[in-house]
């Protein structure tokens, strides 16, 4: 998801920055593109504070028995890497709504 929202943020500032002409189908389907990174956005986000949780609990169970402290370091190490991967996300979707604005001025520039 990460490289497919990061060529997509590519394709459109090439676009921007080519001075090509920007047509509100393209800012509509831009619309479109947001919502759906916003929905992958709310499932990890979901997903990251599930792990989180877990996490928790078997950081807990440690102090009961050491067995589970393999289980919770592979939890932390999995809790991590959905952080990281969350983090891409937000920022990616925050960089979508900066284009969609600069979008929305081109096209405004474009039809006056």
């Amino acid at each position: 998801m990460k490289k497919y929202l990061y060529n997509y943020i590519s394709e459109i500032d090439n676009r921007i920055n080519n001075n090509d002409l920007i047509k509100e189908k393209e800012i509509q389907n831009h619309l479109i593109k947001i919502e759906f990174f916003q929905h992958e956005r709310l499932i990890h986000l979901l997903v990251t504070l599930f792990y989180a949780v877990i996490f928790l609990i078997f950081f807990g169970l440690c102090y009961i028995h050491y067995l589970f402290f393999p289980i919770t370091l592979i939890v932390l190490l999995l809790l991590i890497c959905y952080v990281i991967h969350y983090f891409h996300l937000e920022n990616g979707v925050q960089y979508l709504y900066k284009q969609y604005d600069k979008m929305q001025q081109k096209s405004s520039k474009k039809q006056v």
